[in-house]
């Protein structure tokens, strides 16, 4: 997705990972009230963490998130848009040359489907598990929806 701010530049922003009164439907649903805005570069850290031929599920990337920062929970919204934002910066990157980019592809949704709005969409996300050995399957009978085994 094109933006008129560097993936590179958003990566900073936040700076530093704040500690919040989470609403109270989120603190019922996820249990606890400190909610944790991340940031990108905390969440670039956790990525590559996730060994090659491995997945982890937004959630748990979530709980790593609470956990590193000593908070309940991880804003849910939040996470996703800076894991959105990692994952546009690490295609800016690559693009530019770099082979060390975080790897973003191999974190999938709770129920093991695909990301659709990281780069390439699904498709991309399926091609780079793929490529690390990762076995995919079409889930659903109407939806072509595609998820990790």
């Amino acid at each position: 997705m094109k933006s008129r701010t560097k993936w590179s530049i958003k990566m900073d922003k936040p700076s530093a990972p704040e500690i919040k009164e989470g609403p109270e439907i989120w603190n019922q649903k996820f249990g606890g009230s400190r909610m944790v805005i991340p940031t990108p570069r905390l969440i670039e850290s956790l990525l590559f963490k996730i060994k090659k031929g491995t997945v982890k599920k937004l959630e748990a990337l979530r709980e790593e998130i609470a956990f590193e920062t000593g908070a309940d929970y991880a804003c849910p919204l939040t996470t996703g848009i800076f894991l959105r934002i990692c994952s546009e910066y690490a295609e800016e990157i690559r693009k530019e040359g770099n082979t060390k980019i975080p790897p973003y592809w191999r974190v999938v949704r709770d129920d093991g489907s695909m990301m659709e709005k990281f780069p390439g969409g699904p498709e991309a996300q399926v091609e780079k598990l793929r490529e690390e050995g990762i076995r995919i399957i079409l889930k659903g009978n109407r939806k072509k929806k595609l998820a990790v085994e």
